[in-house]
């Protein structure tokens, strides 16, 4: 019999959220998560939600603020957790009981352009929205628990059956992340593909869409692909090494220099710093002898004696 794994480690945390070690350290020094050995299904719900969020450019002082101002006007221990969540320029809105909140600007989602005489009409509209936002939330959530428990068969119906309500860059790129372990790599694409129009600044969907394309053997678009990542959020460490993966395949060295030393600069620790700190060094190296070589042709002109 099959036991159920109710505990993560750390390690096992990086790996299925695909974050790094410093990410990890840096969310638990700021405040947004407690340090830990090893974490249950809820703070991998938690994590998973800052991920996302950091994939689309939101500060980890704006998240830190937003989770605050949340604690205090609604009572939430965890509002990352215990509330939807989706972004409102550098805020977060938080979803729950029917209503959604900029908690930093104390207003209701629904209050932002109502006028007094049409506020009941426009209520009525928000909480059906927000009713419609609640159960799409509801199947995210329960296709992850799905997920995680090895239950892909449950999850990839829960994902499609979101993904068939609303164009939901989360569930897309998880659906398309499952099909992309089975090594269905065309259907991967098409999901991350829709990622991407649903959500347009989630480096993340353009990451996992480079996997996808590299995969297919299709490199000029997944060096572009990695590009946007970079473009979406800079700091972004996997999308610098998987480019400079995809810049010395395609024989751009000098290119591929660049982001592994940016690789090394965001990760600095780890096996996979100290292979991008070697790329780096082979690269330079290599230039070096080059020029070496060419100011010390001889000349090709003598004088005879």
């Amino acid at each position: 019999m099959l036991r159920r794994v109710d505990r993560y480690s750390r390690q096992d945390v990086l790996r299925i959220l695909r974050i790094s070690s410093r990410q990890l350290s840096a969310w638990e020094r700021s405040g947004l998560v407690a340090a830990a050995d090893d974490y249950g299904f809820d703070d991998l719900v938690q994590l998973r939600k800052l991920r996302n969020l950091r994939a689309e450019r939101i500060s980890v002082s704006s998240i830190r603020a937003s989770v605050r101002a949340m604690r205090a006007v609604s009572g939430m221990a965890n509002p990352l957790l215990e509330a939807g969540v989706a972004r409102r320029g550098p805020r977060l809105v938080f979803r729950h009981s029917g209503a959604a909140m900029d908690p930093v600007a104390l207003q209701f989602e629904f209050d932002f352009e109502a006028g007094g005489p049409r506020l009941a009409a426009v209520n009525e509209g928000a909480v059906s929205h927000a009713q419609r936002q609640n159960e799409i939330g509801e199947l995210f959530m329960a296709a992850v628990r799905c997920e995680e428990q090895g239950k892909l068969a449950e999850a990839i119906a829960l994902y499609e059956q979101t993904l068939a309500i609303e164009e939901h860059a989360p569930a897309a790129i998880n659906l398309g992340t499952i099909l992309y372990n089975q090594r269905h790599f065309q259907h991967a694409e098409q999901l991350y593909r829709r990622a991407t129009v649903a959500s347009p600044d989630y480096a993340l969907a353009y990451f996992d869409l480079g996997n996808a394309l590299d995969e297919l053997q299709r490199l000029p678009e997944a060096i572009e692909s990695y590009r946007t990542a970079i473009r979406l959020a800079p700091s972004y460490a996997d999308a610098h090494y998987n480019l400079a993966l995809a810049y010395e395949r395609s024989n751009e060295r000098r290119r591929a220099l660049r982001h592994w030393q940016a690789y090394a600069r965001l990760d600095p620790i780890g096996p996979w710093a100290n292979h991008a700190r070697l790329q780096a060094r082979k690269i330079l190296d290599r230039e070096e002898l080059s020029i070496a070589w060419r100011n010390s042709k001889p000349s090709l002109s003598r004088t005879r004696r």
